[in-house]
């Protein structure tokens, strides 16, 4: 019998639009022998499934079901694929739970953590994974410029602390640009991550559970043609993505071994992409990324495709992993 999959997209954050793309593709790609796909939508203000003739029908939230021509569909699996809130800050995950339906990213301890940078480097630093100098700002403090230049110097970037990496996000060069640059990361949340500027290589490692067992993919080295990989870089085509990247067998074990680290030691499951900068010739840790863009032009189904493994593996994968796990 085919299993009933809900592929969640959309969300509450400034990508949703760029989830509702992954979430079409995972669409577009499952197995149909095997699985009986249906779109949801995760908005703010309404859930609802997507018919292919595009009618709209309500999610009851009660249990996560969907009334469709008489009949009440209920979901073996979710397929999560929003960027932001609430499925990737660890929201969506927990309701999940509370219903009993299985979903295909990580739990919801590991998406609240993931999510918030400064919590993750905290945890994260006994295992000795290098970052870059972090200066830490909430919405009620006052910025002290000099300070935060004592601490991370110039240039730096200034980062909303609880959201994606495309928005709230700005390269200061100078004293004058580092209060506008924290108003605009207040606008996505209401702490504030600023770090020194790591200068090198910089890399994405796709780490996911395939078939039972943790895989690191190949790494990706990315190039932007814009002062670091924003919005436009990342969904726009401002930067190249060189799956295998041009970096030294020795590197490529190096940073894929630290990624795998980080996934087993955060007890994660299913997809996860990490960010890293070869600085001073050293691997250092900027995000983890647990609702990776699925595309077919996003990073890790490039990192797949060199792998050998085609978007109906991938994606058939995380379901099956998620329908195994305790």
């Amino acid at each position: 019998m085919k299993k009933k999959i809900a592929i969640a997209m959309g969300g509450y954050s400034s990508e949703y639009r760029i989830s509702i793309n992954s979430g079409n593709m995972v669409y577009k790609h499952l197995n149909r022998d095997l699985y009986e796909p249906y779109r949801v939508h995760i908005l703010q203000k309404e859930w609802f499934v997507v018919a292919d003739d595009d009618t709209p029908y309500p999610i009851n939230k009660n249990d996560f079901t969907v009334k469709i021509d008489g009949k009440i569909i209920s979901f073996d699996c979710v397929f999560n694929t929003i960027h932001g809130t609430p499925g990737e800050n660890g929201l969506l995950q927990a309701y999940l739970e509370l219903v009993g339906i299985p979903q295909t990213t990580c739990g919801y301890y590991q998406a609240a953590l993931t999510f918030n940078k400064r919590d993750l480097i905290s945890v994260l630093k006994p295992y000795g994974i290098k970052t870059a100098v972090n200066y830490f700002l909430d919405k009620e403090d006052k910025v002290n410029a000099e300070e935060i230049i004592a601490k991370v110097g110039l240039p730096c970037f200034v980062k909303a602390n609880r959201a994606g990496s495309s928005f709230g996000i700005t390269k200061v060069k100078s004293e004058e640009e580092l209060v506008p640059a924290t108003k605009n990361a207040f606008k996505e949340d209401d702490e504030v991550i600023i770090e020194s500027f790591l200068d090198g290589t910089e890399v994405s490692v796709g780490v996911i559970t395939y078939k039972g067992k943790v895989k690191a993919l190949p790494v990706t080295e990315i190039i932007s043609e814009n002062e670091f990989f924003d919005y436009e870089a990342k969904y726009l085509g401002k930067s190249q993505e060189i799956t295998p990247a041009n970096i030294s067998e020795e590197k490529t074990k190096q940073v894929q071994k630290i990624a795998k680290l980080i996934y087993k030691k955060l007890k994660m499951r299913g997809f996860t992409r990490s960010e890293f900068i070869f600085h001073d010739g050293e691997p250092h840790f900027i995000e983890m990324n647990t609702t990776p863009g699925l595309s077919q032009a996003s990073i890790l189904p490039q990192q797949a495709e060199a792998a050998g493994i085609s978007l109906t593996e991938l994606y058939g994968s995380a379901i099956e992993t998620a329908l195994k796990a305790p």
